[in-house]
């Protein structure tokens, strides 16, 4: 499916309840790496996220990262949680997705992918059937990153619309 528009939305990724996301069936919560577990500048997560990261793989749901990126940092990072994660994974096209819907042996609609980003992690979820969860970038520390914001904003205020009118 070709949407734009997110499932969930929350501010940031520790606010997503992974227990929440069990009791709806969700078993494999895969997650962005960049701007949505650490910003772009730093491989040290905040003292919440941490926490978050920790309960979240105690809670019986299956979790790994999967990130666009080639960069060591992202599976240096991984390895000092023990969290499975899947680099190079070309968002929105569907491979690193599928990639860890098959190693956990999941159907999509039992997976939820949380990120930051429209047209990667919203799309590349929406694309294989899985539930996306969108979450503001921590950080937006780029000329790049601020206009890519800009253009994500309709789908943004839609995907809220949306969650708001689901709720009532």
């Amino acid at each position: 499916m070709l949407s734009f528009i997110p499932k969930k939305m929350a501010d940031h990724t520790e606010q997503v309840s992974v227990s929440a996301l069990k009791r709806q069936g969700i078993a494999l919560v895969m997650l962005d790496f960049d701007n949505t577990i650490v910003p772009y500048t730093t491989s040290e997560p905040t003292p919440e996220m941490d926490r978050w990261l920790k309960d979240a793989m105690e809670s019986g749901v299956q979790m790994c990262v999967v990130s666009n990126s080639k960069k060591p940092r992202v599976q240096l990072f991984c390895a000092r949680y023990g969290l499975p994660c899947m680099t190079k994974a070309r968002k929105p096209g569907g491979r690193g997705i599928r990639a860890a819907l098959a190693e956990y042996h999941c159907r999509p609609q039992q997976a939820a992918l949380i990120g930051d980003q429209i047209f990667t992690d919203v799309l590349g979820a929406n694309r294989a059937g899985v539930c996306s969860i969108l979450i503001r970038p921590i950080k937006l520390h780029n000329i790049w990153l601020k206009l890519r914001n800009i253009a994500e904003q309709p789908f943004i205020l839609i995907g809220k619309w949306r969650c708001s009118h689901e709720k009532s």
